[in-house]
C-alpha cells in the first residue's frame, strides 16, 4: 500500500494558490451533491445546512433525527488518506487551521448527540456506491431501533 507523503509541493505561485483556495465553497460541494442525490434516490427526504443545529450539518433528516456531515479529506484531515496532505508553505498556519477543523468536528458531534441526534460522517474519498449504500443502511437500521424505543416509551 502506498503511503501519502507528509507534505505536498505546490505547483502554482502563491497568488494563484490564494485565488484557488478562496474560491473553494463550503456548501453544495460535489461530494455533498453526490451523497444528497444518492439518499434522495433511495426515498429519503431531508433538509440541508440547518442553521438551528450545531455545526450546520450538510444533510439533516429531522424525522429520523440524523445529521450527516460530508467531510473533505484535506479540510478535515482524514487519517491515512492520500488527499489529507499538509501543504509545505505556511505550515504553522495550516496545522492550526486543520487541527481547529478537527476539534470543531468533535465538539459539534458531541453537541448534536447530547441533543438526541445521530451523527453520521462520510468522507470525500469514499463516495463509491458501496460506501453510500452502507451509510443508507446505517441510517435506516438505526432509525428503526429509535422508532421502536419511542413506541415502548409511549
Amino acid at each position: 500500500m502506498l503511503r501519502a507523503p507528509d507534505c505536498m509541493t505546490d505547483v502554482v505561485n502563491t497568488v494563484t494558490r490564494s485565488k484557488i483556495m478562496s474560491s473553494i465553497r463550503g456548501r453544495n460541494t460535489q461530494p455533498e451533491l453526490i451523497v444528497r442525490s444518492y439518499l434522495h434516490s433511495r426515498g429519503l427526504r431531508f433538509r440541508i445546512h440547518q442553521r438551528d443545529l450545531p455545526g450546520r450539518p450538510d444533510i439533516v433528516l429531522r424525522r429520523l433525527r440524523a445529521a450527516i456531515f460530508v467531510h473533505g479529506c484535506f479540510w478535515h484531515q482524514h487519517a491515512n488518506c492520500r488527499f489529507a496532505v499538509m501543504p509545505r508553505s505556511n505550515r504553522a498556519f495550516w496545522k492550526a487551521k486543520l487541527k481547529g477543523n478537527q476539534l470543531r468536528d468533535v465538539r459539534t458531534s458531541k453537541l448534536l448527540r447530547r441533543a438526541g441526534w445521530r451523527v453520521f460522517k462520510i468522507w470525500e474519498c469514499s463516495l463509491e456506491t458501496k460506501s453510500l449504500s452502507r451509510l443508507y443502511r446505517r441510517i435506516v437500521a438505526t432509525s428503526r431501533t429509535v422508532a421502536s424505543r419511542r413506541k415502548m416509551i409511549c
